[in-house]
């Protein structure tokens, strides 16, 4: 589990209030790559980390739940935050981000599934 930042209550109290676009993404790697769910990972902080505009990262493996409503087909999901739409939209277009698409994405997953909400 990695993140950007270690936000303070302070900031955490802020970053809740202010105007923010998050962007969630669902990845269903492939059953034929046992390491394709780590090679993504890894990926990820190579690639999508450093891009500017993220307020907040977290890529992880699905975690298991007794819960049926809990999804548990997919194996890895990215969460990150921006300050707005058009910071993520910068984010999509960014060299890095495209990078990571054709790297990581492409050879290693299946199914993508995305979650956009301000």
């Amino acid at each position: 589990m990695a993140c950007v930042n270690y936000f303070t209550p302070m900031e955490l109290n802020h970053l809740s209030n202010a105007s923010r676009f998050s962007h969630v993404v669902v990845f269903w790697t492939d059953p034929a790559q046992p390491c394709a769910a780590d090679e993504l990972m890894a990926g990820a902080r190579k690639y999508l980390q450093p891009i500017p505009g993220i307020q907040f990262f977290h890529v992880g493996k699905m975690v298991g739940s007794q819960r049926p409503v809990v999804d548990q087909t997919y194996q890895v999901a990215l969460n990150t935050v921006f300050a707005n739409k058009q910071a993520q939209d910068d984010y999509q277009v960014h060299p890095l981000h495209l990078e990571f698409v054709a790297r990581c994405v492409k050879p290693l997953v299946k199914r993508v599934l995305v979650y956009d909400f301000a």
